[in-house]
């Protein structure tokens, strides 16, 4: 019996192994300040080569992300996990993860910054550059939403559980990219004020926008790390996990078609 258990552990750890080996570190630069991110490509790729950017909730690269990433190189997606902070900023609890988090939504040009950087390793690792998508998680949500605001060259961008206003004293431009928000409707982490601002920047942007509620779902809704007590305002939440995932695929159907 014991030696049956320590086989199928085995198994597990070289499946869960075989899946981080499936990505690649790459080493990339912001001036002096160097970045680490994670490059996975797909052993058959989708006949667009298109290519997918994965922005990190806010303690910066993660199991979370790389996860996605693999998940995504299996459906023929080019993926890359990008470092937003650097190789040596990466926070140590979320009292730092805050700060550093709440550092680039203020400068939020400097977060577009590295998203761009990003974007290019994405695609020197064989992503096609017309057919480009951005997702991102909490942070990285608000950072997608970001890409969308500056219109750089992706199809669209998608935010599972981020912030979603901008400062009032910035102007909205057309927004070229489509938008696709899936959101928890009991995400008390963000306000009504702030939806009816995004809401109304979309409008105001004439963008293609969507945007889904996910009954009893609250922030970081796909961390299965994150607990299932909703009243902290960050748990688990299985059915938004999944459908929230199935809801991104179907707007990649449309962008790729």
């Amino acid at each position: 019996m014991k030696s049956h258990y320590f086989f199928t552990f085995f198994l597990s750890l070289s499946a869960i192994l075989n899946v981080q080996s499936q990505l690649k570190a790459v080493s990339y630069s912001d001036g002096a300040q160097q970045l680490e991110g994670f490059s996975g490509k797909p052993k058959k790729a989708n006949p667009k080569k298109a290519g997918v950017l994965i922005l990190p909730a806010w303690m910066g690269v993660d199991a979370h992300s790389k996860e996605s990433a693999t998940e995504l190189n299996k459906l023929g997606y080019y993926t890359f996990v990008a470092d937003i902070y650097g190789i040596d900023k990466r926070p140590k609890n979320s009292q730092e993860a805050g700060k550093i988090a709440g550092y680039y939504k203020t400068n939020f040009k400097e977060y577009q910054h590295r998203i761009t950087l990003a974007l290019e390793q994405l695609i020197k690792s064989g992503a096609n550059p017309d057919e480009i998508a951005v997702i991102g998680y909490c942070f990285g949500g608000s950072g997608a939403l970001e890409t969308a605001r500056a219109n750089m060259k992706v199809k669209g961008v998608v935010s599972f559980h981020g912030g979603l206003g901008k400062e009032a004293s910035r102007t909205t431009e057309t927004i070229q990219p489509k938008v696709l928000v899936l959101h928890g409707a009991d995400d008390f982490f963000v306000p009504e004020a702030e939806i009816k601002g995004f809401q109304d920047e979309m409008r105001n942007a004439k963008a293609d926008w969507q945007m889904i509620y996910y009954a009893d779902a609250v922030h970081a809704f796909t961390h299965k790390d994150a607990g299932s007590d909703k009243s902290k305002g960050v748990a688990y939440n299985e059915n938004a996990d999944k459908r929230s995932w199935k809801a991104m695929l179907s707007f990649f159907d449309e962008l790729f078609k």
